[in-house]
């Protein structure tokens, strides 16, 4: 059994204790330079055109602390209507990186729609290493994140 000066002094310290461990992670959950996410590429348009399409500042939301851009309104309204289906994986860091513990930058052109789902990858190079064995790739991400964002 506490005394009461055992329990008064636990209570006090709880506050730091979730300040502590609130502010472990280092790493926002979507990786966004500047606040954009994708550098400012519109993610339906990965589905829509089969490529990176550079979005506009006057078509974009804010989604999950990032701002996310949009080459027309129509797109904007896709995304709205399902953004965990259309915004990158693993928060748009990069999927080999995520698969081997890091959370590291990516290219907006080193990209792969795989089982209807966007990943994003450091840069061509490392996505090439990426498609050699992307299930394997993946799994390993899935068991990493988002614990490699407090790292």
């Amino acid at each position: 059994m506490f005394t009461r000066r055992q329990t008064l002094a636990s209570l006090a310290a709880l506050p730091v204790a979730l300040v502590a461990s609130a502010s472990y992670a280092t790493s926002p959950m979507i990786y966004a330079p500047g606040g954009v996410a994708i550098n400012g590429y519109d993610p339906v348009g990965y589905f829509t055109d089969a490529k990176p399409v550079l979005g506009k500042r006057n078509q974009a939301v804010m989604w999950k602390g990032a701002i996310w851009q949009f080459s027309s309104a129509r797109n904007r309204v896709v995304f709205e209507s399902d953004p965990w289906a259309l915004a990158p994986c693993f928060g748009g860091y990069c999927a080999f990186g995520v698969s081997n513990g890091l959370a590291s930058t990516t290219d907006p052109n080193a990209w792969r729609i795989y089982d209807n789902k966007l990943f994003l990858i450091h840069d061509l190079e490392t996505r090439e290493i990426w498609l050699r064995d992307i299930d394997a790739y993946i799994e390993r991400a899935k068991h990493n994140w988002p614990a490699v964002l407090r790292q």
